[in-house]
């Protein structure tokens, strides 16, 4: 889940804006060619940046939560997003497709450990990662924690948050007939996935709204219009995740795995009111994780923008560069 919206709220915060040193596409094997892109020190402290979505892709902002003379900052586009090819791609795409392309980009950047910062689904990304190669992350910084859980799931596709945004929500369930209903994401699944580009585009762009209408705690229930192309590639690989469970074993099996990463400091940063990620899930990851702190921020929402995430994760990383 996310999309980085609105950064002209949050800009006082961030560091200024900064070039690239290095822009490649890497292959990553079955077709697919990821796009990575460095900033920052060189010589830095290496932190790895995992967007949102899944398929929301990098921007240029999220180079700013980063001191450029202390951190070399990695930003990449996962499988099928952003400038990562083919575009919109779901043949071979799975949470450990994507982990194993961070394994690879982190051996081509000759990186032997480095931070894990990632939001929504970059914090699920995150965690994952960090359970299956603990000896790989020094630190991790989480904000609007997902676990990927039936629960979760069911919270934003199954009414949960409708109720909260009714008139948002019939909205979103308009475009479906009736007797489909009990089953948002099998839904939109069938039309995301038609064949036909135009439906594809339609429903694409009605999924995304559905998202961006609640990521801010500013909301009016109403979001402006996706591009196509980008809405088609979001709504399709989101879809095709929650479709999927995640590729999890088992529901809960993020926070069954903690053990895993127990020792690893982090930090989460989670919005009070945040009606996508709710912030139980933080708070319960946070019981299970004795070197984790949270973050909880009045007065915010979900959004990497809102002003108070956007201050609270430029400290967090000012505070870590302090203790190096």
């Amino acid at each position: 889940m996310d999309k980085y919206r609105d950064q002209k709220h949050a800009v006082q915060y961030l560091y200024p804006p900064v070039e690239t040193f290095d822009q490649r596409m890497i292959d990553v094997g079955q077709g697919h060619r990821v796009y990575v892109e460095q900033c920052g020190n060189p010589q830095g402290v290496p932190v790895v940046v995992c967007h949102g979505g899944p398929g929301g892709g990098s921007s240029p902002a999220m180079r700013r939560y980063f001191d450029p003379d202390v951190y070399r900052v990695i930003l990449f586009d996962q499988r099928g997003c952003g400038r990562s090819t083919p575009h919109a791609s779901c043949q071979d795409n799975t949470t450990w497709h994507l982990v194993a392309d961070m394994e690879l980009i982190r051996r081509q950047l000759e990186v032997d450990s480095w931070m894990v910062f990632g939001g929504s689904w970059g914090a699920t990304l995150s965690l994952i990662y960090a359970q299956a190669h603990p000896d790989r992350v020094r630190h991790l910084i989480l904000r609007g924690v997902f676990l990927m859980t039936e629960a979760e799931l069911d919270w934003f596709y199954g009414g949960g948050a409708g109720k909260f945004w009714p008139e948002t929500w019939a909205k979103f369930v308009a475009l479906i007939p009736e007797n489909e209903r009990g089953d948002m994401i099998a839904a939109y699944n069938k039309r995301l996935f038609s064949g036909n580009i135009s439906e594809e585009i339609r429903y694409g762009r009605a999924w995304s709204a559905w998202e961006n209408a609640l990521a801010s705690i500013h909301s009016n229930g109403t979001s402006g219009e996706s591009p196509g192309d980008y809405a088609r590639a979001f709504a399709r690989l989101e879809n095709h995740y929650f479709t999927n469970h995640g590729f999890l074993e088992k529901d809960g099996q993020i926070l069954a795995n903690m053990g895993r990463i127990s020792h690893i400091p982090g930090v989460i940063v989670q919005g009070r009111y945040d009606m996508i990620c709710p912030p139980v899930m933080a708070w319960r990851l946070n019981e299970l994780w004795p070197a984790g702190e949270l973050k909880m921020v009045r007065g915010a929402g979900h959004a990497l923008s809102e002003p108070g995430i956007s201050a609270e994760l430029v400290l967090v990383m000012k505070r870590i560069a302090e203790d190096l």
